[in-house]
């Protein structure tokens, strides 16, 4: 049965006024989304070419229904102008320009009518509530949240949070957790991304920034900001590794973080299943905070490679297994907590690799410089281990060292010199024999052994070099796990051609960004010759 729309003014504001306060949304995009679908519905009534309006008042829920026609001198769209004669006859006094507002009479609803008001109206508040719930929480990323398990769909948690719901995927749970419909769970707000279906609120119990959160509710100092979490690493459901730093020197931050009689860790470890945590003393010097990463196990010396950004680590025989941890876990979570690529050797280990690099060098000294075993085995114990080294140190430092004088030290860096001018000579002669070109001499940063080394690759011409990405040509080979069963297969090395050399990223595109500029050279000549044969033209 067809009603009038006038007839249900209290019953159309109480509907708005309820599915505002249910959907948390601002009962004004409800009165808007109301007009709207009575606007869609007089249209269909009245012609969808007519410029109608609708005027809902929200507080009395009186309806104005009213056509908009434009006072035009010729009339090209009759549904949306009128001319002066006719707009006398709606508007006295009405002029060229004008907007006429042509008062409709209420409009009755069918039910093919009502229901196309009913969807109009439930998809604007549909897109009202998304952008309510992306807004409430596009900006609590990294907040943790307490909300109630509403189902688990393939293995991921959908979590009710009152205002919207969220999930945690599978590769965000905490291992081997048991989660129930109903249970009360707290999670990290990971990530809030605007999506056509609605926003989505990722969430996590697995990541690094969960355990920092727990702490800072556990721990006034860390929410204070007196205690601060430097640096922190998981292995979720196993075990975790977090470095601290007190900014008050009379407050331990490793007791403040652990409580009486371990009352702090535990209530955090207790959310995280039981997962064992590491407290560790933060200190900016890197090679005392990985000795205090590797904890429980000792450590007997620390080398630093900043060139390759790693760290070798030297353990006594006994403590090897307990440097390494099971599967690698404590090697590896100390990886992480100091960012920094971590090698395990033992003494026996280390004894054995500084002795073959003591041979090998002294080895190339003996063959290179054509000097007896003793003084190659000095340059070496002095800590030169390569002929740049001897050839570019100061005079003053190589002549200081004990048994050495001015004289032979200008001696053994003239034959230094002599033999990098050899290997120069040498490896020129062995680009050339593979066919590469002599402009790729000329790019930056390449020496005569990284040409050998493209022309072995294929790398012939400054076009091949052009074609190359930055990455393909200078990215560092892939470390191989610090420990491997003897059989196990070991990967192919990963990495650029140059990847040995140790240039960077920027020296990379650099030369590559070279290689390529005879490619703009060569468009630039047409249009100077262009410009020549213009000039001679207008002189002629």
């Amino acid at each position: 049965m067809a009603t009038a729309i006038s007839a249900n003014k209290a019953e159309l504001i109480a509907i708005a006024n309820a599915v505002a306060s249910e959907k948390m949304i601002d009962k004004g995009i409800v009165i808007e989304a109301m007009e709207d679908a009575i606007q869609r519905a007089a249209r269909a009534r009245y012609g969808a070419e007519n410029d109608i309006r609708a005027k809902l008042d929200p507080n009395s829920g009186d309806l104005r229904l009213w056509r908009v026609v434009e006072v035009v001198e010729q009339v090209d769209d009759y549904y949306k102008q009128i001319d002066l004669k006719g707009a006398e006859k709606l508007q006295k006094g009405a002029a060229i320009g004008d907007f006429i507002v042509d008062p409709l009479p209420p409009i009755e609803f069918g039910r093919i009518a009502a229901q196309a008001a009913k969807q109009v109206i439930f998809q604007k508040v549909r897109d009202a509530e998304r952008d309510r719930q992306y807004d409430e929480f596009k900006d609590r990323q990294g907040e943790i949240i307490t909300g109630v398990v509403k189902r688990v769909e393939f293995g991921h948690i959908v979590v009710d949070l009152g205002r919207a719901e969220g999930v945690i995927r599978r590769d965000q749970q905490i291992p081997r957790e048991v989660v129930r419909v109903n249970d009360r769970i707290r999670s990290l707000i990971l990530n809030v991304r605007r999506e056509n279906r609605g926003p989505q609120i990722f969430l996590s119990r697995a990541h690094p920034d969960f355990m920092k959160k727990l702490f800072a509710q556990e721990v006034p100092e860390i929410y204070d900001g007196i205690i601060e979490i430097k640096a922190a690493a998981r292995d979720p459901g196993s075990r975790a590794k977090i470095g601290v730093i007190s900014h008050d020197s009379s407050i331990d931050p490793v007791g403040a973080c652990v409580g009486m009689k371990g009352s702090r860790v535990q209530a955090v470890v207790q959310e995280m299943q039981g997962e064992k945590i590491d407290i560790i003393p933060w200190s900016p010097d890197t090679a005392t905070f990985v000795v205090n990463a590797l904890q429980p196990a000792n450590v007997s010396r620390v080398v630093i490679d900043e060139e390759e950004d790693r760290i070798e680590v030297v353990v006594p025989d006994d403590q090897l297994s307990l440097a390494i941890g099971r599967r690698g876990q404590n090697v590896r979570l100390a990886s992480q907590l100091t960012a920094k690529a971590i090698d395990i050797l033992t003494e026996a280990d280390a004894s054995e690799k500084r002795q073959k690099e003591f041979v090998a060098n002294s080895e190339m000294f003996q063959n290179e410089l054509d000097v007896d075993e003793t003084l190659a085995q000095l340059l070496v114990a002095e800590g030169f281990g390569a002929l740049e080294e001897v050839a570019y140190v100061e005079l003053d430092e190589l002549a200081a060292i004990e048994g050495f004088d001015e004289d032979l030290a200008q001696e053994l860096q003239s034959r230094a010199q002599e033999a990098l001018d050899r290997r120069e000579q040498a490896a020129r002669d062995e680009r050339r024999g593979l066919g590469v070109d002599d402009a790729l001499a000329e790019m930056p940063y390449l020496t005569e052994a990284m040409l050998v080394t493209l022309g072995k690759a294929g790398i012939k011409t400054l076009d091949d070099l052009a074609d190359l990405a930055t990455d393909e040509l200078v990215e560092k080979k892939r470390a191989e796990p610090r420990r491997r069963g003897d059989d196990a297969p070991r990967p192919a090395p990963k990495g650029g051609i140059l990847a040995e050399y140790g240039l960077s990223d920027e020296q990379g595109n650099e030369i590559i960004m070279a290689a390529r500029a005879h490619w703009f050279d060569d468009e630039e000549e047409p249009a100077a010759d262009a410009g020549e044969e213009q000039a001679e033209g207008d002189e002629a």
